[in-house]
C-alpha cells in the first residue's frame, strides 16, 4: 500500500532497479525520467541514434505496467494515423470509431521532428489535455498519458523543426550521451550471457499505483522563498540581451512539478534549493529561443541558464 512519501521512494527506486536491467550506466537520466512520470511530464530526447532512447521508453512502460505504443513519425503520416477516427461497418451499417495508437498509457514517438507540422499539431491536445477530438467528438486519453519523443541533432534534411508551442509542452529534455569503455564492455557481456537481444523485464507498478504516487507528490511542502526563487530564475531568463523570448510561466511550473518529484524520490517531504538547481538545463534549454546572431551556437542557451542561476542568490531556508 502507498501511504507515505517514502513509500513513493522506495517504489521508484524499485522501478529504475527494474529498468537498469535494461540500461547500462545512466542512473541521473532514468531517475530524471522517473521523475517526470511522477510530476506528470513529458520528456523529449535529443541525442545521437543508438543510445537506447526507444529501449529506455520501453522499458519504463514495462516496468511501470503501463500499456505501450511507439508511433514511427514519417513525413507521410496524417493526424489521423495516430488519432484514430471513424469507418463505416458496411456489415452494421454505421460508423465505428477506431482508436489509434495514440490511446495508451505510454506513447514513444519517435523522430518526431520526421512528421508534418499537421501531424506534430495532432499531439499539442493529447500533451497539454490529454484528450483528442475527433469529429467533433472528445475523447479522453488513457489515464496516467505520457508521451517520450525522440529527435535525432544531426540530421535535418527532410525534418521539420518543433514549433516552439509544442517543445513548450515537454517538461524536460534530455541527452542520454555515449556510454564509457566499460559500460560499453557490459552491454556486450550482457547482450552475450542472455543469447537474445530482448530483456525480459516484470513490471513493478501499476496504472492506478502511478496515479496515487502523482498524488502524493502533490503533497510535498515547497518554502514560499523557493517558490521566489524559482519565479526569479525564469524571469531572469527573459532579461538576458542573448535571448529573443525567454521561458514562460509553464517553465516556472515545470520547476515546481519536476522539484517536488526528485524530493520524493529522494524520500524527502520538501524541497530543496538543489531540487531546482538540478533540472536547470534541462527544463529550460528547450524553452529559450536566442536572437538570430547566436543561432549557431549549440550551448548559447546552456550558457545563459548557467549565468542566470550563478546570478540569481539562492536562499536560506530555515529550520
Amino acid at each position: 500500500m502507498i501511504a507515505e512519501i517514502r513509500d513513493v521512494a522506495a517504489l521508484g527506486q524499485k522501478v529504475i532497479s527494474e529498468v537498469e536491467r535494461a540500461i547500462v550506466g545512466k542512473p541521473e537520466v532514468l531517475a530524471d525520467v522517473m521523475c517526470a512520470v511522477l510530476a506528470g511530464g513529458h520528456v523529449l530526447f535529443e541525442d545521437f541514434p543508438g543510445l537506447g532512447k526507444t529501449l529506455i521508453a520501453r522499458s519504463f512502460a514495462t516496468a511501470l505496467g503501463l500499456d505501450f505504443k511507439r508511433i514511427q513519425f514519417t513525413p507521410d503520416l496524417l493526424p489521423g494515423d495516430i488519432t484514430g477516427g471513424y469507418i463505416f461497418n458496411r456489415a452494421e451499417n454505421r460508423f465505428e470509431l477506431r482508436r489509434g495508437p495514440l490511446f495508451a498509457n505510454l506513447i514513444l514517438a519517435d523522430e518526431i521532428n520526421r512528421a508534418s507540422p499537421k501531424t506534430q499539431s495532432a499531439l499539442l491536445e493529447a500533451m497539454q489535455e490529454s484528450r483528442v477530438t475527433l469529429e467533433g467528438e472528445t475523447l479522453q486519453l488513457p489515464d496516467p498519458f505520457l508521451v517520450l519523443a525522440t529527435q535525432n541533432p544531426i540530421e535535418y534534411e527532410g525534418t521539420f523543426p518543433l514549433p516552439e508551442a509544442q517543445l513548450d509542452r515537454f517538461m524536460l529534455k534530455l541527452s542520454i550521451g555515449y556510454p564509457t569503455l566499460n559500460e560499453e564492455q557490459e552491454i556486450i557481456q550482457r547482450r552475450h550471457q542472455r543469447r537474445q537481444d530482448e530483456v525480459t523485464l516484470s513490471p513493478v507498478t501499476s496504472p492506478e499505483q502511478v496515479l496515487t504516487m502523482r498524488r502524493l507528490v502533490e503533497t510535498v511542502y515547497v518554502e514560499t522563498d523557493l517558490q521566489r526563487y524559482i519565479a526569479q530564475i525564469v524571469s531572469e531568463t527573459r532579461a538576458d540581451r542573448r535571448v529573443a523570448v525567454g521561458a514562460s510561466p509553464r517553465a516556472s511550473l515545470a520547476f515546481l512539478k519536476m522539484a517536488r518529484a526528485r524530493a520524493t524520490l529522494l524520500g524527502r517531504a520538501y524541497v530543496i534549493p538543489d531540487d531546482i538547481k538540478h533540472f536547470g538545463i534541462t527544463v529550460l534549454s528547450h524553452r529559450l529561443i536566442m536572437q538570430p546572431e547566436y543561432w549557431l551556437g549549440r550551448r548559447v542557451a546552456e550558457e545563459v541558464i548557467t549565468a542566470v542561476f550563478a546570478k540569481v542568490p539562492v536562499p536560506v531556508l530555515q529550520g
